[in-house]
């Protein structure tokens, strides 16, 4: 069979975002090529020179713009080493594709390919002893088109072993997603081929130069390393693992994370940070702050690498009749996670702690609603960065509640089976454990409701106060907060209107409506255009009952007229006077003839008994008019009170102080239950 070198560069796969990835295999082969040579790995040298474009820019451009000048861009890398060299073996090997040359070091035959995947072209010259010790120097280009050409070997009068590659004509696409500064790329070179670094015998001396800066790459690893690495080995399902446990300072800017390799290479990394109970943030001991990192090699590992080392050929789960034999992905993050988890334990207690902490301080005083049922979720689904908004607390408390409220419907559905094999005992205990959750979960929405009462009045708190630039919230604002303006019962869900700040008993009603016209109503005939605030009726079911007038409940009619705050133009009237305002709408009501929202007619509907409430603060003309009116100061001096024989209605004014007061009194038990503050 023949290989067609395009095709198969067409056929090897090269995300955009790796465009670094043919730089880094040629450096682990000059890596590979020193210890081939028989020298010990940090007895080496490799040279990576960053070629950068000619300076294309003008001096005087420079001084337009603050900072450090754009770099120019990156067109290709040289790469020299002290290696073996491209003697004949390795030069067939090169020719070869998918050669097995170096499979002992886990190597697939691919890595030049690559190359032509990300540049146009590779330019090498080699020096090395052929096979009768004798000095020769070798050079050709490699390109997509017509693979090796050029080829040159001639005798060589030097003495010195080693190999450079020229790596030219950056395809843009790869260039663009790459890294631009050469400490950067210094940078991610350590973190592919740290494994060497950490290794014994450590790896030979690398260092890039970049337009006059020269970086080494052990200069790098001592500003990443935190402590000396340790290792470990695992056993899964019969296959060896070896962890090389690392702290990185915290400096480095890295996350927790596994770094997975194949034939002492970086494949890919994936972050662990939440995956261990406890590993988030950042990890201190007695010398400071620090970043964790897992090395996983394992020969398992370099055979089931992909070609182009950016995966792995291996399932994801193993969930087939060969589950128990055959090894996946979750079963290698699951044996990895645990011996983090150990070997990191002393560290993450602190960090558990204070998940723990959050979390109850999140339900005692912003959530009450989750308090009941934490001790129903796993504690592993609790493990939460103590510095968690929480908007995403909340989203992974209220996840978590559904999740049991699912769980509960269906466990309901099983809870009547009285199970073949069950005794009158077990079936008893089962019951009373699903019966503790139902009662959790009721507790959790009751408090969710009580929650929200709190949240309301703190909101009308600070509605009423006098706002920086001295003025007073428009009645709009506390309006949409009692009734959405211009809805009707039929618009809004009952958790859309917060009526109990007036009254109670508002919740319960026939019809309800909020700044429409009467004439849009569907309780009276009315062709009136005015607008009350808040209109309600309560019929209960038996509208007949508002004739009888001697059993309860009876039907009426609420009209809620609120104000401005400190609004001090009251008089005479029903365009400034709250009062008749209010006695005014109800009164056009009972003209109309009230009938529910249905539209049955309720008899003698002119009687039915009203309910007004007037909400303004008790500024000098308000008092004035509650006086002219005949009504009663409340034994708080914050509102005043009356009957009005002749409109046969109840009549209130509140001042937006004593519906604060009056609202929070009537709900401080529950909320001193909840342990919520109160004023």
């Amino acid at each position: 069979m023949e290989s067609y070198l395009q095709g198969r560069l067409r056929n090897t796969p090269l995300p955009l975002g790796h465009g670094l990835l043919p730089l880094f295999e040629a450096v682990v082969n000059s890596i590979h090529s020193i210890e081939e040579r028989g020298v010990a790995g940090a007895a080496g040298k490799i040279e990576i020179e960053v070629l950068r474009s000619a300076q294309t820019s003008l001096a005087l451009d420079a001084t337009k713009k603050r900072g450090a000048p754009p770099l120019e861009n990156i067109v290709g890398f040289k790469i020299t080493d002290d290696g073996v060299g491209f003697n004949d073996a390795n030069m067939v090997s090169f020719r070869t594709l998918d050669t097995d040359y170096k499979a002992n070091r886990g190597c697939r035959g691919v890595g030049r390919l690559l190359w032509l995947k990300a540049f146009s072209r590779a330019k090498v010259v080699s020096h090395f002893l052929d096979a009768n010790q004798q000095m020769q120097c070798r050079s050709f280009i490699f390109t997509s088109q017509h693979g090796v050409m050029e080829e040159s070997v001639q005798p060589d009068d030097g003495t010195i072993l080693g190999t450079s590659v020229e790596l030219d004509g950056f395809a843009k696409d790869y260039r663009d997603r790459a890294p631009k500064s050469g400490r950067t790329i210094a940078q991610s070179l350590l973190e592919h081929c740290l494994w060497y670094f950490v290794r014994p015998g450590g790896a030979p001396e690398i260092r890039i130069t970049d337009e006059g800066e020269s970086i080494g790459l052990d200069e790098v690893y001592d500003e990443y390393m935190f402590a000396s690495a340790s290792k470990q080995d695992i056993s899964i399902k019969g296959q060896t693992f070896e962890l090389t446990h690392i702290k990185l300072k915290a400096s480095s800017a890295k996350q927790h994370s596994i770094a997975w390799c194949a034939a002492g290479r970086l494949v890919q990394e994936e972050s662990i940070a939440g995956k261990v109970p406890g590993l988030y943030g950042r990890l201190h001991d007695d010398s400071g702050d620090f970043v964790y990192e897992c090395y996983v090699t394992s020969p398992f590992l370099d055979r089931h690498v992909r070609p182009e080392r950016i995966g792995f050929d291996i399932d994801d789960i193993s969930d087939d009749l060969f589950a128990q034999s055959d090894i996946s992905l979750k079963d290698i993050r699951d044996g990895v996670a645990s011996s983090v988890a150990e070997h990191l334990k002393e560290h993450l207690e602190e960090n558990k702690k204070a998940s723990r902490e959050r979390v109850e301080r999140f339900a005692a005083q912003k959530a009450p609603r989750y308090r009941p049922i934490l001790a129903r979720i796993a504690e592993d689904k609790l493990d939460v960065d103590p510095n968690i908004t929480d908007k995403e607390l909340d989203l992974l408390l209220h996840k978590q509640l559904v999740e049991l409220e699912g769980s509960l419907v269906s466990e309901g559905h099983e809870v009547m089976n009285f199970g073949m094999h069950e005794t009158p005992d077990q079936y008893r205990a089962r019951l009373a454990t699903y019966l503790e959750k139902v009662d959790d979960l009721k507790k959790s929405d009751l408090a969710n409701y009580v929650f929200h009462r709190k949240v309301i009045l703190d909101i009308l708190e600070q509605a009423i106060k006098r706002g920086a630039d001295g003025k007073y919230a428009r009645e709009e604002l506390i309006h949409e907060l009692i009734m959405p303006m211009r809805k009707t019962s039929n618009d809004v869900h009952s958790d859309g209107y917060n009526l109990w700040l007036v009254d109670e008993r508002l919740a319960f009603h026939d019809f309800l409506a909020s700044d429409k016209t009467l004439s849009s109503y569907p309780i009276t005939n009315s062709s009136e255009q005015k607008e009350p605030d808040i209109c309600a009726l309560n019929v209960y079911d038996e509208p007949i009952l508002a004739a009888e007038g001697d059993r309860l409940p009876l039907a009426s009619i609420v009209v809620v007229e609120i104000k401005r705050p400190m609004r001090n133009d009251a008089r005479a009237g029903e365009e400034k006077d709250p009062v008749e305002q209010a006695l005014g709408y109800l009164d056009r009501i009972r003209n109309g003839g009230a009938q529910t929202s249905s539209g049955k007619q309720i008899p003698r509907s002119e009687h039915i008994p009203g309910f007004c409430y007037a909400i303004c603060d008790l500024t000098p003309s308000v008092l004035n008019r509650c006086k002219l009116l005949g009504l009663k100061a409340t034994s708080d001096n914050l509102g005043y009170f009356g009957y009005n024989s002749n409109f046969e209605s109840y009549i209130e004014v509140i001042s937006f102080e004593r519906l604060l007061n009056s609202a929070r009194e009537r709900n401080r038990a529950f909320f001193d239950k909840l342990g919520l503050p109160t004023q």
